[in-house]
């Protein structure tokens, strides 16, 4: 899979779809160092021990490098994306619960990672191995780096 670049000056604006899942309860937020484990926990469960360390090394910046979707309606985890977790400039790792899927929920977090990024001073940022090639350039306007792959996860043991 290949990276892509994102030009972080040119992003869509994102407050409509903020809107329209906090009218479902939902919020995109950047979680608090004390909820590490819970977080950690829930995409451990969801989507392996990998990503999980990856997000883990979010909460250990100053903003915590990450952002969660979450239900308060029902106090429950519904996705999370993070950003400078394996190497600065990145984006990810990134996941939706399954049967949460297709409500925008993962665009949300997507471009809330990239909006972090954009006020931190960031022009760019680089979506590494990324799976869903046209899901990125629809939501974003990402662009496939040429020779990228494998990139950074060469040597991933």
């Amino acid at each position: 899979m290949p990276d892509m670049l994102v030009r972080l000056y040119r992003l869509p604006d994102a407050s409509s779809l903020y809107k329209k899942l906090g009218e479902k309860h939902i919020r995109i937020l950047r979680p608090m160092t004390p909820n590490r484990d819970k977080v950690s926990g829930w995409v451990n469960e969801h989507f392996g021990i990998g990503w999980a360390n990856e997000i883990e090394a979010g909460f250990t910046r100053h903003p915590v490098s990450c952002f969660i979707a979450y239900d308060t309606e029902n106090k429950e985890i519904l996705g999370f994306a993070g950003y400078d977790c394996t190497t600065k400039g990145f984006f990810g790792p990134t996941g939706v619960d399954e049967n949460r899927r297709g409500e925008g929920i993962g665009g949300a977090l997507l471009l809330r990672c990239l909006e972090a990024m954009r006020d931190e001073g960031y022009g760019y940022a680089i979506i590494g191995s990324a799976g869903p090639v046209d899901y990125y350039r629809k939501v974003c306007g990402a662009e496939v780096i040429e020779d990228s792959v494998p990139g950074i996860y060469e040597n991933l043991i």
